[in-house]
């Protein structure tokens, strides 16, 4: 069985930061404390994951901003110029994944702000022929208009922006059917599952359908206002219409880390949202990781 996990790190230019409200209890926006933490961060960021890809036998690949993604990063800017440099970096993200799966038979990617703090093998805890090892967001998403008309305006990039946007692309094209808020920090698949997703057979119609629905007067001003370019919304669009085996991650390997004091004792992986590092190295480091 030849398995593979990889990361990715793309220290966008400040200049082509897009704003996003800071995180909870901080006061500078998010795109911003990202960067910051990233760099200050970076070298015990690649080291775990190496250690951790070390300890289970497993090589451990890192990608980051070279000719390759400048390539792309030219391709789209030429294309779809309405893209954010955020969101192709997670499209790129998907390009490697889909490369991997040609030459490996299982692949796991972490995004570069999860910390793994076990030992434990993820590709013997997880069966991959049974389906993608990935995280919900359901339960973060509002998917009532009640909901949204009664509370502050939603981030493009919240679950719920991502779940009215799949929404819409289903109910465009003849799906009368809810869908899921996958996350993609962290994601487990068989090379057989990516060519089931096929994830970018048909990505030119994918964005311009969604270029479509940002003006579909059909949908609501709070919801089209949500509505946008992002890599999981096509994710959920395409594990639903492909009716793609999914094995929902339980929260030991994928921990939302975001308005936690501490790093639960029984966590694996933690996906560190809030960028607070420092808390979760802490707990690292003392366990002697």
């Amino acid at each position: 069985m030849r398995r593979v996990i990889y990361s990715l790190y793309i220290d966008i230019p400040k200049e082509e930061l897009d704003y996003q409200d800071p995180y909870y209890g901080d006061d500078i926006p998010k795109t911003e404390r990202t960067k910051l933490e990233f760099q200050k961060y970076y070298d015990k960021l690649l080291a775990c994951k190496q250690k951790y890809a070390d300890d289970i036998g497993v090589p451990f690949l890192m990608y980051e901003y070279d000719d390759d993604f400048k390539l792309y990063k030219k391709w789209f800017n030429h294309y779809y110029p309405q893209i954010t440099e955020y969101n192709i970096v997670n499209f790129y993200k998907l390009q490697i994944m889909h490369e991997l799966c040609r030459h490996y038979d299982e692949v796991l990617y972490l995004d570069f702000d999860v910390v793994p703090v076990t030992k434990e093998n993820f590709f013997e805890e997880h069966d991959l022929s049974k389906g993608i090892a990935i995280k919900d967001n359901n339960n973060l998403a509002k998917k009532t208009l009640r909901e949204l008309r009664n509370r502050p305006v939603e981030s493009i990039r919240s679950p719920t922006a991502k779940y009215w946007n799949c929404l819409a692309l289903l109910e465009s094209n003849g799906y009368n059917t809810d869908n899921d808020v996958f996350n993609t920090g962290i994601v487990g698949i068989s090379s057989q599952h990516m060519k089931q997703l096929a994830y970018f057979d048909n990505i030119e119609n994918m964005i311009k359908q969604m270029d479509d629905l940002k003006n579909d007067e059909m949908y609501p001003d709070e919801i089209r206002e949500m509505f946008g370019w992002d890599n999981e919304t096509i994710w959920s669009y395409l594990v639903k219409t492909r009716e793609l085996p999914v094995q929902w991650l339980h929260w030991q390997w994928h921990l939302f880390y975001d308005r936690y004091k501490v790093v639960p004792k029984r966590s694996r992986f933690v996906h560190v949202i809030n960028k607070k590092f420092a808390e979760v190295f802490d707990y690292y480091e003392t366990n002697c990781l």
